[in-house]
């Protein structure tokens, strides 16, 4: 199995590739990222471990030289973000190159987009593309569905996370935030698709580890596709908070004051820097996932939860699903733009990351751990 990692050099890719490259059937992963130097230091300490490691230079807006860098792949598997501003690009070169593709896509307007854009094609050239395969989404879609599999209907999804100001992720992360959190999102209410003001909305969850904390409705894309690949769902939610000082960036966001892009990234460049300069070691952050349906006529209520790093959850989730994928273990037979919940069988994933130390629990105490 070849497996070509876009933006293999960053945060997240490069937890992928270092899970990739000791994986049982991985012969080569590409690190592929405008970084070179980066990249081949990494492929240096990789070297001997497994599989091989070799580097890639690449420019996400340079169609033709991705198409080409991808070309002969198993799977393109991408960590290359922010994902509103690349997703589109690196769905067009896979699909034209004829690789399957995944990515940890967290962007709601970039998930919904690719799905539209370019599921018809896909399914032509029957190549698979599954957008938004990390810790959320990914994990949180894959959660879903599990729940969802054991009632008769689905009623409700919501979705909960917290993640610490320190939470790492790098510069793209930070513009994902800044993105998130500004503008109109959208949300699936009385099975509808309706577009709210982000942070316009704040409820109180309780997170295993954490406790009770103040969370805000944000752009993720969880309500965008789960509305999509789990017939007849009536409501999804996607909530997150972070640390409590976080109200010295959430309050000039409501004033709109981060609404000019050029703002916003000069902010983004600010906050990074500081992580940069202060950071520590990235804290751990924690996810709910609530599932209400029905089952044999009966009200039921599922409830998933966990704790973990955010690197390790999603760079190990992109892994996990770039495999799985490769080797065609997935719920879909045709090609096509999928999301988590509809093309990862979740029994199967969920028991792989267990594995890897990324384990969910049926309750807020954590000691019930998912069958």
């Amino acid at each position: 199995m070849k497996v070509i990692v876009l933006g293999g050099a960053g945060d997240m890719g490069s937890r992928a590739v270092e899970d990739l490259a000791v994986s049982e059937g991985v012969t080569q992963v590409t690190i592929a990222d405008r970084n070179v130097e980066i990249a081949r230091q990494m492929a240096g300490r990789l070297e001997g471990k497994g599989a091989k490691v070799d580097v890639k230079s690449v420019n996400a807006n340079d169609h033709a030289g991705l198409v080409e860098a991808i070309r002969g792949y198993d799977v393109a598997a991408s960590a290359l973000g922010p994902f509103f501003k690349f997703e589109a690009k690196l769905v067009r070169a896979a699909i034209e190159a004829g690789v399957d593709y995944c990515s940890i896509c967290d962007d709601w307007d970039a998930a919904e987009s690719v799905i539209d854009a370019f599921h018809e094609e896909a399914n032509k050239k029957d190549v698979t593309v599954i957008t938004g395969l990390g810790a959320s989404p990914g994990f949180t879609n894959v959660a879903v569905r599990y729940a969802a599999q054991e009632m008769d209907k689905t009623n409700r999804a919501d979705i909960s996370v917290f993640l610490p100001m320190e939470c790492g992720g790098g510069p793209a992360n930070i513009k994902h935030m800044m993105h998130i959190i500004t503008g109109d999102t959208v949300v699936w209410r009385d099975g509808k698709r309706k577009m709210i003001k982000a942070l316009s909305e704040e409820r109180m969850v309780k997170f295993p580890k954490f406790g009770e904390l103040k969370t805000w409705n944000m752009g993720h894309s969880e309500p965008a596709t789960i509305s999509r690949f789990i017939p007849g769902i009536k409501e999804v939610n996607y909530f997150a908070g972070t640390s409590p000082g976080a109200g010295i960036f959430i309050k000039p966001v409501k004033w709109g004051l981060l609404n000019n892009r050029r703002i916003a990234d000069f902010m983004a460049r600010i906050i990074a820097f500081i992580e940069r300069k202060f950071g520590g070691e990235p804290e751990w952050g924690a996810v709910r996932i609530e599932v209400w349906g029905e089952k044999d006529g009966k009200e039921v209520y599922r409830m998933l939860c966990g704790i973990g790093q955010m690197r390790e959850n999603t760079g190990l989730s992109l892994s996990i699903g770039a495999q799985m994928l490769a080797r065609k273990q997935i719920l879909t037979k045709e090609g096509g733009v999928y999301a988590p919940e509809a093309s990862i069988e979740p029994r199967t994933f969920l028991t792989r990351i267990k594995a890897m130390g990324i384990e969910a629990f049926e309750d807020i105490e954590m000691t019930k751990p998912v069958a």
